[in-house]
């Protein structure tokens, strides 16, 4: 199993039970394909450094797992679906 972060970008606008409900989503997809989550550090409301479809202000979420290679792969497809992220970016790190 190799060793993956995720960070992600959810749009400001939600309130804290959305917000959680997001950060929930992926955590399922995450434990359901057989990875196990390592650490989850939520950094809160902070200022883009460009603007992002008029928007100056994002909910930042940082998640540090362990998964098989093809994991990576799913939440991409789950996160590029999903309208309430703006960005997101998963990272394999180096042992």
């Amino acid at each position: 199993m190799n060793q993956y972060e995720v960070l992600y970008v959810i749009t400001p606008e939600l309130d804290d039970e959305a917000n959680q409900a997001v950060m929930g989503k992926f955590a399922e997809i995450i434990t359901a394909n057989g990875g196990e989550i390592e650490k989850t550090d939520v950094w809160g409301k902070r200022r883009l450094a460009y603007p992002i479809d008029y928007k100056t202000e994002g909910f930042y979420v940082l998640v540090v797992f362990n998964a098989n290679p093809e994991l990576p792969r799913e939440l991409e497809r789950n996160m590029r679906n999903d309208e309430r992220l703006m960005r997101y970016m998963v990272t394999r790190k180096e042992a």
